[in-house]
Order: C-alpha cells, then sequence, then structure tokens
C-alpha cells in the first residue's frame, strides 16, 4: 500500500508538468512543426514544460492552479482519475519533496491550438522522509484557450 501511496503522490505532484532540464539532457525536441510559427509554439510549450518541473520541485501549487483547464483529468500509473483540485491540494502538502526530475526523449507534436507532449521523467526525491526514485514516460496535453496554455490531459505509465 504504501507504493501505491508513493505512486499517486508522484503522479499528482508531477502531473502540472514534469519539465525538462532541457538544457543539460537534450538540446531540442523532437516535433512535427513546419514553419516559424509552429516552431514559436513548441518553444512555449517546452518552457511551459520547464517551469512545470520547476512548480513540482518547489511545491508550488499556484502554477497548477493557472496552468491546469478546470476540465482537467490525469490517469496516475496505478490508473486513478484525478482532478485538478485534487492536484492543486496535493501540490500544497509537504509529504512529498523532489530531489530531481530529469526529463528526457521528449517530442512536441502540434495540431491546430492543441500540443502533445510525450517524453520520459527519471525522478528521485522523498515521501514522508521515505527515498523514492524511478523511471516514468507520459503524455501531456496542452490545449489554448481564451489565449493561454492548459492541460487538460496527463497520463504517467512506470517504466524500467
Amino acid at each position: 500500500m504504501k507504493h501505491n501511496s508513493v505512486l499517486l503522490l508522484l503522479v499528482l505532484l508531477l502531473l502540472p508538468a514534469l519539465s525538462s532540464s532541457m538544457q543539460a539532457r537534450t538540446t531540442r525536441p523532437q516535433t512535427n512543426a513546419t514553419g516559424p510559427r509552429e516552431e514559436e509554439v513548441v518553444r512555449e510549450i517546452v518552457d511551459l514544460e520547464r517551469q512545470a518541473k520547476e512548480a513540482a520541485i518547489h511545491r508550488d501549487a499556484s502554477f497548477s492552479e493557472r496552468t491546469l483547464a478546470d476540465d482537467y483529468v490525469a490517469i496516475s500509473p496505478l490508473g486513478q482519475v484525478i482532478g485538478k483540485a485534487e492536484t492543486v491540494a496535493a501540490r500544497k502538502t509537504a509529504q512529498l519533496r523532489y530531489d530531481s526530475i530529469e526529463i528526457s526523449e521528449m517530442v512536441v507534436r502540434l495540431y491546430g491550438n492543441t500540443a502533445v507532449v510525450t517524453a520520459r521523467a527519471d525522478v528521485k526525491g522523498k515521501e514522508l522522509g521515505e527515498e523514492f526514485s524511478g523511471p516514468y514516460r507520459f503524455t501531456r496535453v496542452w490545449v489554448r484557450r481564451s489565449g493561454h496554455w492548459l492541460t487538460v490531459s496527463y497520463q504517467a505509465t512506470v517504466t524500467r
């Protein structure tokens, strides 16, 4: 049961956006962008992913409040369905702390006002003083609404 709790909390805090140390691990994400405007949108999404990583490490609930759509839904590695309120509440607790989040193999695909991000995340941290670490793959869907990018969906899978 403790393992399930760690996974759920891990995912809840990573949901608002696992982001990368893009400078350290990759130079550019793969993308389907075909022109300068699309390349600019990809840069916006990559920056939001970077901000999300920082928010997870610093337990910044306001980032989640600003960037998760009201109809946001996430699926944890254990299959739990998690909404915006649960994600924001989990971010506010101090029981989970990330020491590092490293993102690699990021792909950003654009479809009009929608961006789909897939990547690998290697995380290390502590839950209630107990250390954890591991690799994940995730998919996050961003949608541009009223001029702002919002996360509408997220799904994470534990990998080996």
